[in-house]
Parts: structure tokens; sequence; C-alpha cells
């Protein structure tokens, strides 16, 4: 099975009694809501969401099987415990492959370990973007190489990639900054060498056992 790929149940019952009796069996409930069409009441393996979810989040495209049937859908919601962080209800929204949708993806900076300009400090400044397109069209991801950034030029929006992906429309602000790189302040490198100071100490005890 694909690792986009949600098994589900129709449930019958719905209520906060059902929910309750579906959690203590490591199931959580949900729906599938659609324009033009009735809502479905489902369920899933807790798992086995979390498994995919961990790959799709809410920005990519999967397969929910309701009982034998293959539905296109993207995560809507997800709600969680406040207390114990467990998931307990997920809304999935079912998608038109032959229409177009409005979806926000997060932006990834690549190569950050890999500046060249050295000592700095980068920061993020826009971590996603809105794009439409069509759902078999929405990106696995959107990323931009950060290796060769210098103090005096921040990388764009209109800097990505995905700019000049056909179909792809970019909604975001291309000229909106997505990070700029900075030499660090006095306080930033005093940091550091206090951190690298307390490295650095001696652990009480390790020359004894020596």
């Amino acid at each position: 099975m694909s690792d986009k790929k949600l098994l589900a149940a129709l449930r019958e019952e719905t209520g906060s009694g059902s929910a309750k009796k579906m959690r203590r069996e490591k199931l959580v409930p949900g729906i599938v809501y659609s324009k033009g069409e009735d809502t479905k009441h489902v369920q899933v393996d807790q798992i086995d969401f979390i498994k995919v979810f961990r790959i799709v989040g809410t920005s990519s495209l999967m397969e929910l099987e309701v009982d034998g049937e293959v539905l296109p859908v993207i995560v809507k919601t997800v709600q969680r415990d406040p207390v114990k962080g467990e998931v307990i209800h997920i809304d999935f929204q079912k998608l038109d492959m032959k229409q177009k949708i409005k979806i926000t993806v997060p932006v990834y900076l690549l190569h950050r370990d890999s500046i060249k300009l050295q000592p700095s400090v980068l920061m993020q400044m826009l971590d996603t973007i809105e794009i439409e397109c069509l759902p078999g069209d929405i990106p696995e991801s959107v990323g931009i190489d950060v290796s060769g950034m210098d103090f005096e030029t921040p990388l764009y929006v209109k800097d990505l990639d995905i700019m000049n992906e056909e179909h792809v429309e970019v909604l975001s602000d291309p000229e909106a900054i997505i990070c700029t790189l900075n030499e660090p302040t006095m306080e930033e490198e005093e940091e550091e060498e206090e951190v690298e100071d307390a490295m650095s100490v001696p652990v009480v005890g390790e020359e004894d056992e020596e």
C-alpha cells in the first residue's frame, strides 16, 4: 500500500459516546466533506493516520480508501486532546481532480548547514506560500537553496523555482522576503562563546575515574 494511502471505514453511530468508545479502541472519528456531496462519517486507525500524516501534513494529496472506494483528499483540520496530545477528530476534504484548489504549502530552506558565509545568522521570515493548481499538481515540497546567500541580498518568493512551474500559480506576493542572512551581533557571539566554554569544562569525577 502507498505511504500516502489510508484505510477508513464508514461509521453508523455518531456523537460523543460513540467517539469515546472508538478512542478506547485506538480509532479516530472523522468526516469527509465535499461541495455538493453528503458528508461521510468515517473512522481510521490512530497509528496508521499518524504515519500518513507525518508524510502528507495539510498540504499534500493523499488517498483515503473508504469501504473499497478510493477518495483523493487532503487533511483540512486535526483536533488533538489538549492534555494528552492524542488525535481526537479529523476533517478530510475530498477533491475534484479536474478542479483547481487554493492551498498553503510550506517553504523549506535547503542546505542551511552549508552556508558559505560564516559566522552568520539565517532568519526565515516566510515559512508558507499560497498556490493554486489542480490537485495532481500540488508539489511534494517547496524548497530554496540558501548555501550561497550573502548579507546584502535576501531571498524572495520570486526566487523560488516553483514560480516557473507551468501548472502552478503562486498567489503569494512575489516580493515577499523568505529569508535573510545577517552577521551575528556581539550578544550572539558571546552566547556562542559561553556555550563553547561550558562544553569544555571538565565534569567533576571524570579525572578520578581515569
